[in-house]
């Protein structure tokens, strides 16, 4: 039954993360800023639902729905590394350097500030 959960919350994940994107396409900005702000997301949702389940045991199918599919669907780290790649392949060393550190920086901080 737990890949069903896995399987719905993957593919609701991926369609907030597409909605994302095309939101953020109206701006032009030359950042990838949907994949920054839906890894982050994730990240602040993922931490906060973890430290809600080790306070309810009873909600079994929040780990795999939420946990595992929505946050892994919503969460990029594929199209992260393509953008920064690209980001390079432009000329735009700066912005690929920006993205690396405000990506994996900001993620690792919420990960360990928000789990204290």
């Amino acid at each position: 039954m737990n890949w069903i959960l896995v399987f719905i919350g993957g593919g609701l994940g991926s369609l907030v993360r597409y909605g994302f994107s095309i939101f953020f396409q109206r701006f032009l900005i030359q950042f990838p800023i949907a994949t920054l702000f839906s890894n982050i997301l994730a990240c602040v949702i993922l931490i906060i639902l973890s430290g809600f389940l080790n306070k309810k045991s009873d909600l079994h199918f929040i780990q795999p729905f939420f946990i595992i599919g929505f946050c892994g669907g919503f969460s990029t780290f594929s199209t992260f590394s393509m953008e920064t790649i690209q980001l390079f392949q432009n000329g735009q060393f700066y912005m690929a350097i920006i993205n690396i550190f405000v990506s994996v920086f900001s993620c690792l901080g919420i990960i360990y500030f928000l789990s204290r």
